[in-house]
């Protein structure tokens, strides 16, 4: 197994603090509001097979490859900004004038890296003919992501004929593999424990 390492592009909101004169504008911050994504371009960044692995009693294999490709996004948010204007009032016949800040928002864009990635799986059953219990083979997928979430994507083969799987999502830290034994319903034993399969390091 091998793993790539990159470099990641951090997204985050930057503040402005300028001071100026009463002719000249503030400060300005940077609020996000509505995301809209107006155009992609996409970079593989990472490619790589994996395993075989084995589950316990050595009668399920997994194998596969891991893609990832970092997609470049325009993203449209709402930039708020403040200027020092000039206020005028009318008091008793007598006009009265100071220097305020006033808040303003216009629509801005920036561009965003997001990573995803595709899991491509190849997975063999070598005991069909097994107990109820366990005469089909499973994989089990873990997915860290770079939120601390994790999610998971199970397979089963339960023919003497391989079986090929795939699937995609986006935002993976950490990807593993666990390979085991069970029924048509879910996995029971012979499990191999997780196998690390891909990092974003």
């Amino acid at each position: 197994m091998r793993f790539a390492s990159r470099i990641l592009l951090g997204a985050g909101t930057a503040a402005l603090l300028v001071t100026a004169t009463p002719a000249m504008a503030n400060a300005e911050t940077v609020t996000p509001v509505q995301t809209v994504a107006a155009s992609t371009s996409a970079t593989p960044v990472f490619a790589d097979t994996w395993g075989p692995y084995y589950s316990g009693d050595k009668k399920a294999e997994a194998e596969g490859k891991v893609t990832v490709e970092k997609k470049s996004q325009k993203h449209w948010y709402w930039k708020k900004y403040s200027k020092i204007v000039k206020k005028c009032t009318w008091y008793k016949g007598e006009k009265k004038c100071k220097w305020v800040k006033q808040w303003f928002k216009k629509r801005a864009w920036k561009w965003e890296n997001e990573y995803h990635y595709t899991v491509d799986t190849k997975l063999t059953n070598h005991k069909w003919w097994s107990k109820p219990r366990h005469f089909c083979a499973w994989e089990t997928f873990k997915v860290v992501g770079f939120d601390g979430s994790t999610s998971y994507k199970s397979f089963k083969n339960c023919s003497k004929k391989p079986g090929f799987y795939s699937f995609s999502g986006e935002g993976a830290e950490h990807i593993y593999v666990k390979v085991s034994r069970g029924d048509h319903g879910r996995p029971h034993g012979y499990q191999s424990g997780w196998e690390h399969i891909y990092s974003h390091a």
